[in-house]
């Protein structure tokens, strides 16, 4: 299998810094509407209840083997910390292996088995995704437990992941243009929104661009469930757990503390919306080391009508009004705050966006405050052969679909 079996498992190293990711599907309505479902209100804990419960197909391995051509390296997707994603091809209806180009495309995650902390997180996908169901969270349609062989079978998602659409800079990702980062982030808004409701009471714990992934019409769904966590119950107001997630994205008091709740999930869309804003990396070394922390730098200029410009992605000034850029950067300032209270909660969040979308840019992406964003654009042309060179990080690593798991928090 090559380079997608040669990582292991750092389970000494609580944190990690951003991994691959890819994947999508089908959006839908409304949260908590008709198209979200949950199969049992009570999550169950047992390696043997979540495979009973989960309302998923179990695959034989030979199945999946047939499905992807034998894992073919040409098969692959993508790969992380835990193994290769690869793409593969069953029957609609029976769920069966189908000739290549024929049928259901699905992605099937394998797993590097190397640890405990790998089966665990490949249980927690099957155990939350087994159960919730939601237009804006990517679709596990089956698994494989046979003998040290755990596979996960998801949708396939074609336009990938929002990471790559921001960050790499080749022909096939194109910058996604302010309509679909809006469009994106509402849709992503809506997946959080519906995990954090009294329905679900789920909290992500690893939100990020690599795990927003994107279908054809770019509708947003989140994948990869490796680090959930129910959330608190009774009059509990946090969870405690191992602090684990990714660098950048993870709340500051969740990482000084532990202490684990929605809010702290709040604070991870406010990177990502961020990211999205100014086209730029939550953590990136390779810039100069006063910018290298994205919110650190970032967050004098997001309520400035004089500064905002200045921090923007100069790939898409022409497509959004200033008023829109100054929402926008405000709704992330306030996911940011330092106090988990000040932040606001997904659904606010979710209305905001919608709200946003409903008065942004036009649809031909001319400003309507053109005039303010002309006065700009000299000291942003300036800038441009700079940022051209700290933002581009797009250095050829493989296309990457959703991480066969998260590994623990690490640099």
């Amino acid at each position: 299998m090559g380079s997608c079996f040669s990582a292991r498992i750092k389970a000494e190293s609580p944190l990690h810094n951003g991994a691959n990711s890819r994947y999508g599907s089908k959006n839908g309505e409304e949260m908590g509407g008709s198209s979200s479902r949950i199969s049992s209100m009570s999550m169950p804990r047992t390696e043997g209840e979540i495979l009973q419960s989960s309302n998923l197909k179990s695959f034989n391995f030979s199945e999946l083997r047939t499905a992807t051509r034998n894992f073919r390296p040409d098969s692959v997707l993508g790969e992380g910390g835990f193994g290769c994603v690869f793409k593969g091809w069953i029957d609609e209806n029976s769920l069966t292996a189908a000739k290549p180009g024929t049928g259901l495309v699905i992605a099937v995650k394998r797993l590097n088995q190397e640890g405990f902390q790998g089966h665990q997180e490949w249980l927690a996908e099957i155990n939350y995704l087994g159960q919730l169901l939601h237009p804006n969270l990517v679709k596990l349609i089956g698994y494989c437990l046979e003998d040290d062989h755990r596979l996960l079978v998801y949708e396939f998602m074609p336009k990938g992941s929002l990471e790559n659409h921001l960050f790499r800079r080749n022909s096939y990702f194109q910058p996604l243009s302010w309509n679909l980062r809006m469009k994106v982030a509402l849709g992503a808004a809506k997946g959080l929104a519906f995990l954090h409701s009294n329905e679900a009471k789920v909290i992500y714990r690893d939100f990020k661009t690599s795990n927003i992934l994107l279908d054809s019409n770019y509708n947003a769904k989140l994948s990869d469930f490796g680090l959930a966590k129910d959330g608190p119950t009774g009059d509990k107001s946090h969870v405690s757990t191992r602090v684990m997630g990714t660098y950048g994205y993870a709340a500051p008091e969740y990482m000084a503390t532990g202490h684990l709740t929605a809010r702290s999930d709040v604070y991870s869309f406010g990177v990502v919306l961020l990211e999205m804003l100014t086209g730029k990396r939550a953590m990136d070394k390779n810039r100069p080391s006063r910018e290298q922390s994205l919110v650190d730098w970032a967050k004098p200029y997001l309520t400035s009508k004089r500064k905002i410009l200045h921090v923007m992605d100069s790939r898409i000034e022409s497509q959004y009004t200033l008023d829109a850029a100054l929402k926008a950067a405000y709704l992330a300032l306030q996911c940011l705050s330092i106090e988990p209270k000040l932040r606001p909660n997904m659904n606010a969040v979710v209305k905001a966006l919608e709200q946003l979308q409903d008065s942004g840019g036009d649809h031909k992406g001319a400003p309507r405050n053109s005039s303010v964003l002309n006065s700009h654009q000299h000291s942003r042309n300036a800038r441009k052969h700079h940022t051209k060179n700290a933002n581009d990080l797009g250095n050829g690593n493989t296309i990457s679909y959703p991480r066969p798991a998260a590994s623990p928090l690490s640099t």
